[in-house]
């Protein structure tokens, strides 16, 4: 047995930490596998908000969640940018959510010039943060290898280190004899 990929380790983040009936958020759905994940933690009494700016993506997860049959009442899917995650979540959920992920790059197969940008996931990072319940954690796997990856990465670790230890703590999961660009793992979890 190796070690667990990164994607894999946000997931066992995730299922540590989100229960039946809890709240959860996929910022960057691409091809829905961490909605997938979220659908199918928070049962059929919890809620998932999925986020994304292109349809092909949407579209892509709607297709995923039903080859699983899982209810559309309980997932709502918003063709918008992840920094509008706090005007999009109704006010009453701020500070119950369990978790939120983050995949960031592009979605693979669809137009590579469509990537997250480092200024609006820093918005999302700070807006899930302010969503996330005491105890849940945010999970960004960030793929430095691709136009502009290296800034973003570089930001969202920045981001993470730079949070108050009162408020959250971090941790960065990645391999360290792995090409420079190889993706890795920022978590945090609110204090």
């Amino acid at each position: 047995m190796g070690f667990l990929s990164v994607l894999s380790f946000a997931h066992v983040l995730v299922k540590d930490r989100v229960k039946p009936g809890d709240l959860a958020i996929d910022a960057t759905m691409g091809n829905g596998n961490d909605t997938l994940v979220l659908a199918k933690l928070v049962g059929h009494t919890g809620h998932v908000f999925g986020f994304d700016v292109q349809a092909e993506a949407l579209q892509q997860t709607q297709e995923r969640l039903g080859q699983h049959g899982l209810d559309s009442n309980r997932i709502t899917l918003l063709l918008r940018d992840h920094a509008d995650m706090l005007d999009s979540i109704p006010p009453g959920l701020h500070g119950k959510c369990a978790a939120v992920m983050f995949n960031l790059g592009y979605l693979p197969g669809a137009d590579p010039s469509v990537i997250t940008r480092t200024d609006s996931t820093l918005r999302a990072l700070e807006a899930a943060l302010t969503l996330l319940r005491p105890g849940g954690v945010i999970t960004a796997v960030v793929y430095p290898g691709h136009a502009g990856g290296g800034e973003e990465a570089d930001a969202v670790a920045g981001w993470a280190s730079s949070l108050e230890q009162q408020r959250a703590q971090t941790l960065i999961y990645r391999f360290a004899n792995q090409r420079t660009a190889a993706p890795y793992l920022i978590a945090v979890e609110k204090k």
